[in-house]
């Protein structure tokens, strides 16, 4: 191969591809960007960005030169090397639309050169890849690594390339294999099945983990242990290790996860095999993601008046616009006949789904006059309050932290009767 770098293209500009794209233009190589439809095209080329990612705008702004955007696939025509990314959506079941894979895969594929490789990023269940493998063609899966919020920094340092091959003994691409080498990371071929599955089984274990935290916090919830003083000694014994998937939480959100459960699922019941762990793993998550309505209902609404509820945060996690499955917006459907203030630093509040939601101009703001303070999304702004300004301005003491956002100690030195995850309750008098 030449001293010249691959031209890498991208298909799809939604959250994965557009995220991937400017890493990949932030390590050095050009990039053509690829999306059908012309006005997002126009928006990114103008440097309006859909998506809500740290250090993206920066990233693009610094690297435009070396990124073009394009409405025609024949813009990918120079590319030696293209990732097929648009994001894959999920229904209510967790089953995946693959109609814009499919799309975006049909109209790029006769418009590449000859030799160039097309390698899918987008999520596909086992099978997808084979099932448009064509003779001659040197189509590939490549295991994404997006996680909301921290989309640039996975996109440029990956832990490992997980590649599904036609034939993980043949060698890669050249074109294709320098640019993974350029990231310094291990490179794991294997079959297109394995591949894919490895995604969903990564995604399991994480599951697995945070059931387990859920299960155990709320243990400690009823016999007066504290799970974050437990965590640190987890973290410690190597079977675990310390990157271990162990803070209790809402139950799972965002789409991806739950669509892995549900491919366990179909596949388990398409061959026979026995998946009642990933059942109980649902339930698990869906029993915990109402802790903070059971909290809030024992504390606040079962007492006998009209209170005013504040909540923080409506995105699914911090750093991120998505509402895909938020914990927050789980809540907030069951407080139709309450009423809410709620500010969430990047989600509109009129996107809660409450018919008298009460748009606050600060996290401050909302609490002003509120019975109770429910913090359901850990926003890093979120953590700089001070629980002394907090109580101040709320007409009751309740704050319901699940995520442990704010102090604590501060909170109940402040006056406020203060709730988490995986900690014994103060009484309520």
């Amino acid at each position: 191969m030449s001293a010249v770098r691959p031209v890498i293209g991208y298909a799809g500009m939604t959250h994965l591809g557009l995220n991937s794209a400017v890493a990949a233009a932030e390590k050095g190589f050009r990039v053509a960007c690829f999306d059908p439809n012309p006005k997002l095209i126009g928006q990114l080329a103008a440097g309006v960005l859909p998506v809500v990612e740290p250090a993206l705008p920066e990233l693009l702004k610094k690297n435009a030169e070396s990124i073009e955007f394009t409405a025609a696939a024949a813009g990918l025509s120079r590319c030696d090397l293209v990732y097929v990314a648009p994001d894959v959506a999920t229904d209510d079941t967790g089953r995946s639309d693959l109609t814009a894979i499919e799309g975006i895969l049909a109209a790029v594929t006769p418009a590449l050169k000859r030799d160039a490789a097309t390698v899918i990023l987008s999520q596909v269940p086992p099978g997808f890849t084979r099932a448009h493998a064509k003779q001659g063609q040197a189509l590939y899966y490549q295991v994404e690594t997006l996680i909301f919020g921290r989309a640039v920094e996975r996109a440029l340092h990956p832990e490992r390339f997980i590649v599904g091959c036609a034939d993980p003994a043949e060698p890669l691409p050249r074109a294709f294999l320098a640019f993974l080498e350029s990231f310094g990371c291990q490179i794991l071929p294997m079959r297109y099945e394995s591949a894919e599955l490895a995604k969903i089984a990564i995604n399991c274990c994480l599951v697995a983990s945070l059931s387990t935290a859920n299960t155990l916090a709320e243990l400690c919830e009823g016999i007066g242990a504290v799970w974050s003083e437990i965590v640190p000694a987890l973290r410690l014994d190597q079977r675990i290790g310390p990157f271990s998937y162990l803070n209790a939480g809402l139950g799972i959100a965002g789409g991806n996860l739950e669509r892995d459960l549900a491919t366990v699922l179909r596949l388990s019941e398409a061959i026979g095999s026995d998946a009642a762990v990933v059942k109980t793993w649902i339930a698990n998550s869906a029993h915990r993601k109402d802790w903070a309505l059971r909290t809030l209902h024992d504390t606040v609404l079962s007492r006998g008046r009209d209170p005013l509820i504040a909540v923080l945060g409506l995105a699914y996690k911090e750093n991120t616009a998505s509402t895909k499955n938020s914990p927050s917006f789980a809540l907030i459907r069951h407080l139709g006949p309450f009423r809410l203030r709620v500010f969430d630093p990047v989600v509109p509040a009129v996107e809660a789904p409450h018919p008298n939601a009460l748009t606050s101009t600060s996290a401050l703001d909302a609490c002003a006059g509120a019975d109770a303070l429910v913090v359901m999304t850990p926003w890093p702004a979120f953590r700089t309050l001070k629980p002394s300004d907090i109580a101040e301005r709320l007409a009751g003491k309740i704050v319901i932290d699940p995520y442990a956002v704010l102090d604590g100690k501060a909170c109940r030195d402040a006056g406020l009767i203060y709730r988490t995850l995986g900690s014994g309750a103060e009484e309520i008098h």
